[in-house]
């Protein structure tokens, strides 16, 4: 990270929900992660429905200094409490997602354990950070010709 480039979480706006879907549709990131982009409507109404309107949801915003990098969340899968976080591409190399992290996890805020997380096996950035903070390796996934890597916190 920056010297004096301050990381903090804060409550998503409606409006920085577009800041979100141009992220995720960063063709680089989409490989990094294993991801594929989703249609702008198919997107915002996620978000509307399965991210801002559940209450079992905690998203936060991440900004780095006064710029939206992007947001992190916990939410209930399958009985299982899972965390994933998204950076635009401009903020990653800068520790600005393992502050992130740090801050989201801190006592007084998401303490549900145990907690899980699922990387791309080649997105060794994220694996990097969630180990950073206690996440511990199960086992290695496969889904068609794709590989995640699912941790465990707790």
């Amino acid at each position: 990270m920056d010297d004096g480039e301050s990381v903090r979480l804060r409550r998503v706006d409606v409006s920085d929900v577009e800041v979100f879907y141009l992220q995720e549709n960063d063709p680089e990131a989409l490989r990094r992660a294993n991801w594929t982009a989703r249609d702008r409507k198919t997107f915002f109404e996620h978000w509307e429905r399965r991210v801002l309107g559940d209450s079992t949801v905690r998203v936060r915003a991440i900004m780095a200094g006064d710029e939206l990098a992007g947001n992190i969340a916990a939410w209930w899968q399958d009985g299982r409490r899972l965390i994933g976080f998204w950076l635009g591409r401009e903020f990653w190399g800068r520790g600005i997602g393992t502050r992130a992290l740090s801050l989201f996890l801190a006592p007084g805020q998401e303490e549900t354990r145990p907690l899980y997380a699922e990387a791309a096996v080649h997105n060794v950035a994220s694996v990097r950070a969630l180990k950073r903070h206690g996440f511990d390796e199960l086992e290695v996934v496969e889904d068609g010709p794709d590989e995640f890597v699912v941790l465990k916190l707790g």
